[in-house]
C-alpha cells in the first residue's frame, strides 16, 4: 500500500511539472516565447542559441507575421510570453480585450522615424502633402507626437500618449492624415509623401533608421521600450525571470549595438 501512495504522489509531482510553462504544448520546462521577427525573434534567437543553455534555460521561439496575434495567443496558452510591444500599446491592448498580461522587463526601443522618397527634409513636405501614421491608438499617437517635435504640427498640450488626429491645433501645411496597419507602412512609401514606420518595420522593408529618417524618436525618457509580457499569473515564474534577466544583460545590450548599428537601442 505505502508503495502504491508514493507511486501516486510522484505521477502527481510529474503532471504539475509537466504543466509548469510550456502550456503551449512543449516538452516539460521549455519556455514558448512569441514574438514578431526584426528585431524581436532576433534578439530571442541569440539568446537561445548563445545564452539559454549555460543558463539552463530551454527557449522555443515562435515568430508571427501579425502582432496583433501575439496576445490572443499569450492569453489563450499558445505561448508563455511574447515579446513586441511597448508598456502603452500593451496598456491599451488589456483596456479592450480585458486581458490581464502583464510587462516583466524593457528590453530595447525601436526609435520611431518619419521616412520619404519625395524630400530630403520634413520641412520641405509640400501643403496637403499626405503622411501615412500606423493605426493602432500608441502608435498613432507616438507619430503625432513625433510630426509635432519635428515642428509639422501641433497638438493640445495635454494629449500625451493617447493623442490622436483630433488633438491636432495647427496644421499649417494642411498635412493629411493616413492611417493604415504598422506593418504596411513601408510597402506603402511610395504612395504616400511620407510615412511614420515603427523601427522594426523599417528594418524589415530594407531601411536604417539612423540613416534613412528624416527625423526618429529620442531616446531620453521615452516610454516606448519593447519588452517581454506574460500573464498576471506566471509573471514570477523562475524561467520567465530567467529570461529577462539574460535579454537585459550585457551580452544582449552589446549584440544589438553590434547588429543594429543604432537602429535599435538597449533600453538600459
Amino acid at each position: 500500500m505505502l508503495r502504491k501512495i508514493t507511486t501516486v504522489i510522484a505521477s502527481a509531482g510529474l503532471l504539475l511539472g509537466l504543466a509548469a510553462c510550456g502550456g503551449s504544448g512543449n516538452d516539460a520546462g521549455t519556455l514558448t516565447v512569441g514574438a514578431t521577427s526584426v528585431p524581436h525573434a532576433e534578439i530571442l534567437n541569440y539568446v537561445k542559441k548563445d545564452l539559454a543553455a549555460k543558463a539552463g534555460l530551454k527557449l522555443e521561439v515562435k515568430e508571427f507575421s501579425n502582432y496583433e496575434q501575439l496576445n490572443p495567443a499569450l492569453d489563450d496558452g499558445q505561448l508563455d510570453a511574447n515579446y513586441f510591444q511597448h508598456r502603452p500599446y500593451l496598456d491599451k491592448s488589456n483596456q479592450k480585450t480585458g486581458q490581464k498580461l502583464v510587462f516583466v522587463g524593457g528590453v530595447h526601443l525601436e526609435p520611431l522615424g518619419v521616412y520619404s522618397k519625395k524630400v530630403a527634409k520634413l520641412q520641405d513636405l509640400p501643403r496637403g502633402a499626405t503622411v501615412a501614421l500606423p493605426s493602432d491608438p500608441s502608435n498613432q499617437a507616438r507619430a503625432l507626437r513625433l510630426l509635432a517635435a519635428g515642428g509639422l504640427v501641433t497638438l493640445k498640450a495635454d494629449a500625451g500618449e493617447t493623442a490622436t488626429e483630433k488633438d491636432v491645433t495647427g496644421n499649417p501645411k494642411q498635412i493629411r492624415f493616413r492611417p493604415a496597419d504598422a506593418a504596411a507602412l513601408p510597402r506603402q512609401l511610395a504612395d504616400v509623401d511620407a510615412a511614420v514606420i515603427n523601427g522594426n518595420y523599417a528594418l524589415e522593408g530594407g531601411l536604417t533608421p539612423a540613416k534613412d529618417a528624416l527625423v526618429t524618436e529620442s531616446a531620453q525618457g521615452n516610454p516606448y521600450v519593447n519588452g517581454l509580457v506574460t500573464k498576471a499569473e506566471t509573471k514570477d515564474d523562475a524561467q520567465v525571470r530567467k529570461l529577462v534577466e539574460l535579454l537585459t544583460g550585457p551580452e544582449v545590450k552589446k549584440f544589438i549595438e553590434d547588429e543594429y548599428k543604432g537602429s535599435v537601442l538597449p533600453a538600459a
